[in-house]
């Protein structure tokens, strides 16, 4: 159908002749230069079938509608201003056709296309029209801008908001004097985001400027983290089935806030059966198309969307309009197009005419002719808050400014964007083809103040700047007040501008501002967490990990503590980590100090003992020389866990290592020392080559001096290369910074410990085979048992060293050192001490020797050193003595 009548607007355009009418009632006034309007005075098309058997009836329509029918009175209005104005085009009268679109885009098509072919006596055959005023719904407008576009027709809406109609691509010759649906989506968006709405739903209508609007509203909302929990899509058109569908959609959200992105007509279906059903609880947010319409204002409507918010158009007041509107009178022109409808509405009588106008329901009576509207207080009257009328009425003036810039430009035919307008030029089909075209061009600069103080322009996309109104559903007095609680502009510089009292908002839960989000707010110490199949604004509240925390509600994510922090039970703050190490002050500290302590003075005081008692047998028997050095390293050693304890620094953690292996090292060269005088001693087994000789004191002291030199040079280059460091370590516990030493070098580190392993195993395996010496003289016993303690705590002591955790490894390795200590002073030097201290009777040289020489020792040995009393049976007795201190 679209496109049949498309084709015979083609004829129209080539051949000046509409093969065809359609049979569309108008209101009509002849001018000079004539503007169309088409506006949707009945708001619902009648269908019919047709048989393709005869001519097709007319068009019918029902449901007048006041509102669009002051529309075009105001246009009408707003061209008598201009006609009775001589600064702005003068000499030059404005005509006008105005037609009804039915809110169909079918019929929009029809008018569109029927205004702009010829009049049928009119000869030849101009342009009826050089401009067009139309229309209100997007659909319609589209229809039309797609239609006349190509054309260069210029089209300016007064109501349509689709942002799709800003392509200039598509629709070059569309303008319109209401902000586009692109503002009124940031304008929606800015307002959800103010009241901190996350969880939302909407509707929407099935055509472009339902589909448009949400589409946009949802780009703008998803940049503030806002979810559309459904879309509900209606029309007017559609089945009690499709409404109830979305009333069940409704009824089972868990939403308290909707957004209806629908026009008026397509929407009340929809509210009926809202308020049928007792649906209360939400709070409704309008598009500008039905906050302020007056069929559902009304208080039984008020009982579902009371509270109700909404955006609409700057109102403002014209007070001429409201004589031009009373003085609307049947009786001037009994045939005109829809003034006996509005009578009919007013008066609630039907004028007598020639024709009746089968959109209506007949009257009960017929009018006298004596009815008036001066005294009328219908709110068709009140003209100061006026919005899509005002629109209208901006939209005349915008193309008269036009046609005045075009009339007074400078004529340069034919590269200037000027026409010489004449009445008898308005009759060239010629100038008046171009007549149009010049129009689009102008409207794209017309730039004023009107009368009223506002500016109007177009920007480059042929929409005028964003300015609303906040409006707020209110009842007063029993009648539902559209109240307006606030503004939204843009500003020069891009950025919009969100002003509202929220103080004088009646909410639909009362004074209270609704709740709307599918979950609870997370508490602080707690993160969203997603849950599967869900919008990102659904999501369950997870405890932040240990170590991290949210401070803030709603937390997306838990962000970590620094190092040297640990988050406290609520997850909400971090605080320091405790600092551990071995303190002097603690327990441990102070039973470590005053073992080590001990143990020193154990070491002086049997040196003391061996010093003051060195001209006796058993100590000369014992090696003073060795045994003082020994007892000097144990004192060392002793000494050694105090650098242990405390707060690492770099050089207490370099000496705490190195002093250990080069002390440990000199007091098990002192035991390997003694250990190989006793063996070579007592394995010395032909006569006249008594090997014991070659290890006197002088060797001796080189065996310790080189083994002891050898773990000095390990220690040096440690220290050299990658010396110990204090180190802050945490794997220990997540809520300790434990303060060690870290050794650099592990290799380093081992090496000394195995270098003393090594020397330990040695003295072990040469004090073995030295086991079966004398009783009396147990010296090798006694060296054998204290490296089995030796080996056995530095063995332990590894496992033991790798699995105690924080300031327990220090206490391990402390334990270790007096361990072992302790055990090679006591197994050496106990029995020593014992016979020295306590039984003096002892430390004779007979009781040394102790043993008769056998006959077969007298004939294995030529001689044996002794007193005369007796001579030992094993040899290496008299050659431990003379190597050791001769008696």
């Amino acid at each position: 159908m679209i496109l049949t009548v498309f084709f015979l607007y083609l004829n129209t355009v080539s051949g000046c002749e509409l093969i065809g009418r359609f049979n569309m009632p108008s209101l009509f006034k002849q001018g000079d230069i004539m503007i169309g309007g088409i506006f949707p005075v009945f708001n619902k098309e009648i269908s019919s079938t047709s048989t393709f058997k005869s001519k097709p009836a007319g068009v019918k329509c029902m449901g007048f509608d006041l509102r669009p029918f002051r529309w075009t009175q105001v246009m009408i209005f707003a061209i008598d201003e201009i006609n009775n104005d001589s600064a702005l085009l003068p000499n030059i009268s404005l005509g006008y056709r105005i037609l009804d679109s039915c809110a169909s885009p079918t019929n929009t098509l029809r008018a569109a296309l029927t205004l702009t072919s010829r009049s049928e006596k009119t000869s030849p055959c101009p342009p009826a029209i050089s401009a067009l005023i139309a229309e209100s719904g997007s659909t319609q407008s589209l229809a039309v801008a797609g239609a006349l576009g190509p054309f260069q027709v210029p089209i300016v809406s007064y109501f349509s908001t689709c942002a799709c109609l800003s392509d200039k691509t598509k629709y070059p010759t569309f303008f319109r004097t209401i902000p586009s649906d692109y503002f009124q989506a940031k304008a929606l968006a800015t307002l959800v985001k103010r009241f901190g709405w996350q969880w939302i739903g909407a509707i929407q209508s099935d055509n472009e400027y339902g589909r448009n609007g949400i589409q946009a509203f949802t780009e703008e909302v998803k940049k503030h983290g806002v979810c559309i929990a459904f879309i509900g899509t209606i029309l007017r058109t559609y089945t009690i089935d499709k409404i109830l569908d979305v009333v069940e959609m409704i009824k089972q959200s868990s939403v308290k806030v909707i957004l209806a992105f629908v026009p008026e007509g397509d929407f009340y279906p929809l509210m009926k059966e809202v308020v049928k059903q007792n649906i209360t609880g939400i709070q409704w947010i309008a598009s500008e198309a039905w906050i302020t319409a007056a069929r559902p204002s009304t208080p039984e409507m008020y009982r579902a969307f009371g509270g109700a918010l909404g955006f609409v158009v700057k109102k403002m007041a014209i007070p001429k309009l409201k004589p031009f509107l009373t003085h609307i009178s049947p009786y001037a022109d009994l045939n005109a197009a829809f003034v006996k409808d509005f009578w009919e509405i007013m008066m609630g009588c039907r004028p007598v005419s020639t024709e009746e106008h089968s959109g209506t329901e007949a009257a009960h009576e017929v009018c006298t002719g004596t009815e008036t509207l001066m005294n009328s207080q219908d709110v068709f009257f009140n003209v100061t808050q006026l919005r899509v009328s005002y629109n209208v009425y901006k939209a005349v003036y915008a193309i008269a400014h036009a046609l005045h810039q075009l009339k007074y430009c400078h004529y340069n035919p034919p590269f200037s964007n000027c026409v010489k307008i004449t009445k008898s030029a308005y009759y060239s089909y010629e100038l008046n083809g171009l007549l149009s075209l010049q129009v689009t061009a102008h409207l794209r600069r017309v730039n004023f103040m009107n009368q009223f103080g506002d500016d109007v322009f177009f920007d480059i996309n042929g929409d005028p700047p964003a300015s609303y109104d906040i409006i707020n559903w209110q009842l007063r007095d029993e009648q539902v007040q559209h109240v307006t609680v606030g503004q939204f502009a843009s500003a020069a510089n891009s950025t919009y501008k969100l002003s509202i009292k929220k103080e004088d908002i009646v909410w639909r839960t009362g004074k209270m501002v609704p709740i709307s989000v599918c979950s609870e707010v997370c508490p602080v110490g707690t993160r969203k967490a997603q849950i599967k199949g869900k919008p990102t604004c659904c999501f369950d509240c997870i405890p932040c990990a240990d170590g991290t925390i949210a401070n803030a509600t709603d937390a997306a994510d838990c962000t970590a503590c620094p190092r040297e922090y640990w988050s406290n039970e609520r997850k909400d703050e971090c605080f320091p980590k405790t600092i551990e190490f071995l303190a002097y002050n603690e327990p441990m500290g102070i039973a470590l100090t005053l073992v080590s302590l001990l143990g020193a003075s154990l070491s002086l005081a049997t040196m003391i003992v061996f010093i003051r008692y060195r001209e006796t047998p058993v100590i000369k028997a014992s090696n003073s020389e060795l045994s003082c050095f020994l007892l000097f390293s144990l004192f060392l050693c002793f000494l050694c866990p105090l650098t242990f304890i405390g707060r690492p620094t770099v050089w207490t953690c370099m000496l705490r290592h190195t002093a250990f292996g080069v002390t440990f090292a000199l007091c098990i060269s002192c035991v390997l020392g003694k250990t190989i005088v006793v063996v070579t001693a007592f394995k010395a087994t032909f006569p006249g080559k008594n090997l014991a000789e070659k290890f006197g004191p002088v060797q001796q002291r080189i065996i310790v001096c080189s083994c002891t030199l050898i773990q000095v040079v390990v220690c040096v280059l440690w220290l050299k290369l990658k010396p110990p460091f204090p180190d802050m370590v945490l794997r220990h516990s997540n809520k300790k910074i434990v303060l060690e030493c870290n050794t650099g070098s592990e290799a380093a580190f081992y090496a000394v410990l195995g270098y003393i392993g090594i020397l330990a195993v040695i003295c072990l395996v040469l004090a073995f085979l030295a086991r079966k010496v004398p009783d009396n003289f147990n010296e090798a016993k006694f060296i054998t048992f204290s490296m089995l303690i030796f080996c056995a705590v530095w063995v332990t002591f590894i496992p033991a060293y790798v699995s105690s955790p924080g300031k327990f490894t220090v206490a391990v390795e402390i334990f270790a050192i007096l361990s072992s200590a302790f055990g090679l002073l006591i197994s050496i030097f106990a029995p020593k001490c014992y016979i020295i201290l306590i039984q003096p009777e002892k430390n004779t040289k007979k009781h040394i020797i102790a043993l008769k020489c056998s006959t077969e020792s007298v004939n294995e040995w030529s001689h044996c050193q002794g007193d005369g009393t007796g001579v030992s049976s094993a040899s290496g007795t008299c050659a431990w003595l003379n190597v050791t201190a001769p008696m």
